[in-house]
């Protein structure tokens, strides 16, 4: 048998190949065996490079800049719960439904119809993850809604202490008030929940904190510009805790997003893209009107208050979002989401100047409020632009885009980092060809292994933006509950939120620039020394 002409095989000298000798052997012989292959090995060939660059970028990056793929700490660490936070909440419609399930109490129906979702779909895991859910130790001892058949949801919810269908039986009840007033100078409440239409928040903030409340109040802040300064005021007057209910501040990828920023690797950012695109009913706020509701069910007068007085009007009551005598429009509802995901990861504060324009180009529906719109803000201190763009006639996946010098980073439930061909950072690798500008140089998805399961178009869009949940230890977690369970355990320690009212104040200005150009015509300027809007 002849000797073999291999001069690189150091095994007929006796020495045996190194770990990593052996790694780039064993990659030879099957790049040889899939190319052999015509059409399967171009692809494996492909994938199989692919996947070497990423696993090569990975290493390279961790070293080199200390980004690592670990889960992120999270937004807050949760402390002893000993002592008990007596709730009061005002709305129990969809949203504070989800608030008080959240805090603990969801109502008998939801739990059975999740179970019975749960035993066709096997990754539908919602009671499994509501049942995980830490418990906050509260009580609701105060209901308060204008819809009858809503305050009974809402006080059926909070008695269902044992986390069970309507066949189990409940808690102590709670007591419903008819006045959101007689339930803020209650005695045994401690803190308001507020998940009303928007031209409330601000009134009945001021209420809470004005008789030592503590607040969680929905988005947006406020209804008009003056509203903001005096909540900003009796909040920081009386010293209650309050949190914004911008549940993405506890979103897995916005919290990564913003170590990628901090860790260099976009370079400087000139230009944020953000948006809302939707195509459902429900999505563009055409809500269905219940059967029961009527004059007598519903205290018509108490949900006008501070609005301009119209008639009883059913499409008024439940689809509010679309008139701006109730809503803030896209601006306060869905724009908000996105500037403050923005303002979480890079700290933009209030913009320069803001120009918006748009129309009801689809829903010939009576709405006053646009369907389309388009926003740009100026952060000249910032040397950067925001651009959000909305429709609500097409549901076309658009994630955030953050766009840097030296890379691009898409921003949703994921986070997806790609170098820029022309990057002063990655001109060397690039050269070298360790990093492929057609390849993510960083892609971070929480929670990859598991399978999502969501039910309905506008579960899918805030599913999408990383608002519907989270994950906390590779298990998926609603982040409405984080974000409760924070401003509970804030109010345990004395200590401010993530989302407390000094970024309640941004958002809200933010929001109201937008507004007023929009109303207004024209471009519009935030004067930072005399905080006003001109």
């Amino acid at each position: 048998m002849g000797k073999r002409d291999d001069k690189n095989n150091k095994a007929d000298e006796g020495v045996v190949p190194s770990s990593e000798q052996k790694v780039k052997m064993d990659r030879r012989d099957v790049l040889k065996g899939i190319a052999t292959l015509p059409l399967f090995g171009a692809f494996a060939y492909s994938y199989y490079k692919r996947r070497s660059h990423e696993h090569l970028l990975k290493s390279n990056l961790t070293r080199g800049i200390g980004l690592s793929y670990e889960a992120p700490a999270p937004a807050y660490t949760p402390v002893s719960r000993d002592n008990q936070i007596r709730l009061g909440i005002i709305g129990c419609g969809s949203r504070g439904s989800h608030l008080l399930r959240a805090a603990g109490f969801a109502h008998p129906a939801w739990i059975e119809d999740v179970k019975r979702n749960a035993a066709v779909n096997r990754h539908d895991k919602r009671y499994e993850e509501y049942l995980a859910q830490d418990d906050l130790n509260v009580v609701i001892t105060g209901v308060c809604d204008v819809f009858d058949v809503h305050a009974t949801a809402g006080i059926e919810a909070a008695m269902n202490i044992q986390k069970e269908g309507s066949s189990v039986a409940s808690g102590a009840q709670p007591k419903r008030y008819l006045n959101y007033k007689d339930l803020m100078a209650a005695e045994d409440i401690d803190a308001v929940i507020i998940a009303t239409p928007d031209h409330w928040h601000g009134p009945m903030t001021i209420e809470a904190a004005k008789h030592g409340k503590h607040v969680y109040v929905e988005k947006p802040l406020t209804w008009t510009v003056e509203e903001t300064y005096e909540v900003r005021k009796v909040i920081k007057d009386s010293g209650v805790i309050f949190q914004l209910g911008h549940q993405g501040r506890q979103t897995e990828s916005y919290i990564k997003a913003r170590e990628a920023v901090e860790a260099g690797l976009l370079g400087n950012v000139s230009l944020i893209e953000v948006c809302t695109n939707r195509n459902d009913p429900n999505g563009a706020w055409v809500y269905p009107i219940h059967p029961d509701a009527n004059p007598k069910t519903i205290d018509w007068k108490q949900f006008i208050g501070p609005a301009p007085w119209h008639d009883f009007s059913l499409e008024r009551f439940f689809r509010w979002r679309c008139w701006w005598d109730y809503s803030t429009g896209l601006n306060g509802d869905l724009l908000t989401h996105e500037y403050d995901a923005v303002n979480q990861i890079m700290q933009v504060g209030i913009p320069h100047s803001a120009m918006a324009s748009g129309g009801i180009y689809f829903f010939k529906d009576g709405r006053t409020v646009p369907d389309t719109l388009q926003v740009a803000y100026e952060f000249p201190k910032k040397d950067l632009t925001m651009l959000y763009s909305a429709t609500l006639s097409s549901g076309k996946y658009r994630p955030k885009l953050f766009m840097g010098h030296d890379a691009c980073m898409e921003v949703s439930d994921k986070l997806v980092v790609t170098a820029e061909d022309q990057s002063t950072r990655y001109r060397d690798k690039i050269a070298s060809g360790e990093i492929n500008p057609r390849f993510p140089i960083y892609n971070y998805t929480p929670g990859q292994k598991n399978v999502d399961a969501v039910t309905s178009a506008t579960e899918q869009y805030f599913a999408s933006r990383g608002l519907l949940y989270s994950y906390r230890d590779g298990k998926r977690v609603d982040t409405t509950y984080l974000h409760i369970a924070e401003w509970l355990d804030c109010i345990r320690l004395g200590q401010q939120p993530s989302c407390d009212i000094d970024q309640a104040f941004e958002e809200a200005i933010t929001a109201h620039m937008a507004t007023k150009s929009y109303h207004e015509k024209r471009m519009v300027f935030w004067d930072e020394e005399k905080e006003v809007i001109v």
